[in-house]
C-alpha cells in the first residue's frame, strides 16, 4: 500500500482548512473549514493521527482521517495547544491574569484526557515561553520549570511530584528523545563571577555530585539554546549574550558548545567571526550544520569530534534544514534575505538545486522527504501572504495567494512516524511542474546616468568562498592534522597569497609611475601574520597611510586641503603607530 498524502493544515483570516498534499493540492473535503475568523492556535499530534484548534469558542480535537469529534473543551481564550507523544493528554496555554485588586488569577495551563475529556490537572503557568511541560516519548516521565527547579510526573499522574531536580537556579532544561532511560540537560546562568553550566542527568539520578553524565561550564551566555540528537548520544548548547561588548555585532555573542553523554565536551571552532544563525543536527545523529559568520555566511558540517567534515563556503544564507531521512541538506537566506535556498545531497556533497522564494517567513520539510513547503505568513510580512510547495530538485508544484484583503498566519505539516516513508534515492533533474519556474528576475544595479552607456566593470565588495571537503583525501594519511600542524599549514597558505599578492602588487605599481619617492615605511609588503583577519588590518592601515601620503604632496604642491583631508593627515602618527603594533604582534 502506498503511503499516504500529508495533509497541509492553513490557518488565517479565510479560516482554517487543510490541503491534501502532492500530487493532488486540492482543499481536504473530510475536514470541514472552520471559516471564523478567530482561530488562535492548531496542532497536530505527533503521529499525526489527531488535530486541534481553538477557534475562539471551543478547543476541538478530531481524529484527521475521519474527522470525526473526539472531543470538546470550553477555553475560548487558548492561544497554545500541544499534545503528548502517545496522545493521551492535551496541553492547553491561557494568558495569565491577575484580578483587578491584585489577587492571584486562576490556573492558566490546563491538561486534559484526550479519551475522556476530563480535567487532570491545573497550574499556574504565567510565561508563554516554555509553557508545555515536556514529556519523555513513552510518556512514563513528564517534567515543567517551577520556581528554579524542575519537577518530574510519571504516568501522566500530576497529582503526585515523583522527583525534583534541584540546582541553584535552573533556568531551562530539556528531556533526551527516543527510548528509556530518559537524560535530562539543565542549564543553570552563572552569577557573581561564576560561570554558566549546562550538566546532563539520566532520570531520576540527580543526588550527589557524581550524579551527573556530562558538565560544561561557560562564561558569555544571558541564555542557551540546548538540542539533544536523535539518539540522545550528545547535546548541542548554542550560548548567547545579549550584547556584543566588543561592538562587533547588533546580535550580541553566541557559541557553540558540544556535550556527550559519556562524559566528553568541547567548543566547536567556527572558522569566520560574527553570529550563529542555525545549528541543526542530521537525523543520522553522526554530524551536524552550524550557519554562522559576518555576511555573506559560512556553512559548515561537523562530525562528533566537532572537526569540519564539509564547508560549503560563504553565501546569503541564515537557516539550515534536513530532510526527515537526513540525506537531504536545504540552507536557505529567509527573513531579511533574498529567499535563496541551496538544496545539497548530502550523501555525496553535490547540489542539486537552487530555488529562490522570496519574501518567505516560513519552511518546513513534507515527511515523505521529498517535498517543502515555504509560505509568507502575517505579521510577519501583512503582503503577499501565501504558501508555495515545492520538490527538493527546485520545481514549483503549487502556488497559492491569500487574496489582498485576507493574511494568512501559519501552515503546518501533518506529521507521521518515522519509517511511513521510506527514504528514496536522490534525483538530480528537475521533476515536470505545470507552474512556470518562479525564479524572480534578478535586481538591477542602480547606475548613474553617466555610466548608463558604458560597458559595465564588475565590482564585489568580497569574495565568494567555495565549497570544500574537509574530510583528509583517500590517497593521504587518514589522520587529521593536529593542532599544530594545522596552524603551520595556515600560515604557510597565508605567506604563499602574501607573496603573490606583493607580487602582482609590484608589477602593478612597476606600470604607473612612481607617486611618491618618500613612501613611508608602512607600503613596503610585509611578512604576512598567518591570521587573515590581521592580515586584512594591517593591508586597510598601508592603504590609509598612502592615501595620507598622497594629501601631503597635494598640501606640498599648493593645493587647498578641506578640512576632512587635513583630519585624515592629523592621524598619521596614530595609524603608524596601530601599524608598528600588529607588525610586532607578527
Amino acid at each position: 500500500m502506498a503511503p499516504p498524502a500529508p495533509l497541509l493544515a492553513v490557518r488565517g483570516s479565510e479560516g482554517l482548512y487543510m490541503v491534501n498534499g502532492p500530487p493532488s493540492f486540492t482543499e481536504s473535503t473530510t475536514f470541514q473549514r472552520d471559516s471564523g475568523k478567530n482561530c488562535k492556535a492548531v496542532a497536530f499530534s505527533k503521529d499525526g493521527s489527531l488535530f486541534g484548534w481553538c477557534n475562539g469558542e471551543k478547543v476541538n480535537v478530531v481524529n484527521v482521517t475521519s474527522a470525526e469529534l473526539l472531543c470538546s473543551f470550553d477555553l475560548p481564550k487558548a492561544v497554545c495547544l500541544q499534545f503528548s507523544p502517545k496522545n493521551n493528554v492535551l496541553a492547553t496555554w491561557q494568558a495569565y491574569t491577575t484580578a483587578k485588586d491584585g489577587t492571584a488569577g486562576v490556573p492558566n495551563l490546563q491538561l486534559h484526557d484526550v479519551k475522556t475529556g476530563k480535567c487532570l490537572k491545573s497550574f499556574i503557568q504565567k510565561k508563554m515561553q516554555n509553557w508545555c511541560p515536556c514529556w519523555a516519548d513513552d510518556e512514563s516521565i513528564c517534567a515543567r520549570n517551577v520556581n528554579n527547579e524542575v519537577h518530574f510526573f510519571e504516568n501522566n499522574n500530576f497529582n503526585t511530584i515523583a522527583n525534583k531536580l534541584h540546582l541553584q537556579k535552573v533556568n531551562d532544561f530539556t528531556l533526551s528523545p527516543g527510548a528509556q532511560p530518559t537524560k535530562v540537560a539543565v542549564y543553570v546562568p552563572g552569577s557573581k563571577g561564576a560561570p554558566s553550566f549546562v550538566r546532563l542527568y539520566q532520570y531520576p539520578n540527580f543526588g550527589g555530585p557524581q550524579s551527573a553524565l556530562a558538565n560544561k561550564s561557560f562564561f558569555k551566555a544571558d541564555k542557551v539554546t540546548m538540542l539533544w540528537n536523535k539518539k540522545a548520544t550528545a547535546v548541542l548548547v548554542i550560548a548567547s549574550t545579549e550584547v556584543d561588548k566588543t561592538g562587533a555585532s547588533y546580535y550580541g555573542e553566541q557559541t557553540l558548545h558540544y556535550i556527550a553523554t559519556n562524559g566528553e565536551s568541547a567548543v566547536v571552532q567556527l572558522p569566520k567571526n560574527g553570529p550563529i544563525y542555525d545549528v541543526v543536527w542530521n537525523p543520522n545523529s553522526v554530524e551536524f550544520c552550524a550557519v554562522y559568520g559576518f555576511m555573506p555566511a559560512k556553512a559548515t558540517v561537523f562530525n562528533l569530534k566537532c572537526d569540519p567534515v564539509f564547508d560549503f563556503g560563504t553565501g546569503p544564507r541564515n537557516a539550515a534544514y534536513y530532510s526527515p531521512h537526513g540525506h537531504i541538506l536545504v540552507l536557505a537566506g529567509f527573513g531579511n534575505l533574498r529567499g535563496q535556498m541551496e538544496v545539497w545531497d548530502v550523501k555525496n556533497y553535490k547540489l542539486i538545486s537552487k530555488p529562490v522564494a522570496s519574501d518567505s517567513t516560513y519552511f518546513a520539510w513534507c515527511p515523505d522527504g521529498e517535498h517543502i513547503v515555504t509560505a509568507t505568513c502575517a505579521p510577519r510580512l501583512r503582503v503577499s501572504n501565501g504558501y508555495k510547495i515545492w520538490h527538493y530538485t527546485g520545481s514549483l508544484l503549487h502556488n497559492y495567494e491569500v487574496p489582498s484583503n485576507e493574511e494568512m498566519w501559519q501552515v503546518s505539516w501533518q506529521p507521521f512516524l518515522d519509517g511511513v516513508f521510506p527514504a528514496k534515492a536522490v534525483k538530480y533533474q528537475a521533476v515536470p511542474s505545470e507552474l512556470p519556474s518562479a525564479e524572480p528576475k534578478p535586481a538591477q544595479a542602480y547606475r548613474p546616468p553617466a555610466l548608463r552607456n558604458k560597458p559595465v566593470t564588475s565590482s564585489k565588495l568580497h569574495e565568494d568562498e567555495p565549497p570544500q571537503n574537509m574530510k583528509p583525501q583517500s590517497g593521504s594519511s587518514d589522520k587529521p592534522l593536529s593542532k599544530t600542524a594545522l596552524k603551520n599549514q595556515r600560515k604557510h597558505e597565508a605567506k604563499k597569497a602574501a607573496k603573490q599578492e606583493a607580487k602582482a602588487d609590484a608589477n602593478h605599481d612597476s606600470t604607473q609611475s612612481s607617486a611618491s619617492q618618500n613612501a613611508p615605511r608602512s607600503v613596503v609588503p610585509a611578512v604576512t601574520s598567518g591570521d587573515p583577519e590581521v592580515d586584512k588590518k594591517i593591508k586597510n592601515l598601508k592603504k590609509k597611510l598612502k592615501a595620507i601620503e598622497q594629501l601631503k604632496e597635494q598640501a606640498a604642491a599648493g593645493k587647498q586641503l578641506e578640512k576632512n583631508q587635513l583630519e585624515k593627515i592629523q592621524k598619521e602618527t596614530a595609524l603608524l603607530q596601530e601599524l608598528e603594533d600588529l607588525e610586532l604582534g607578527l
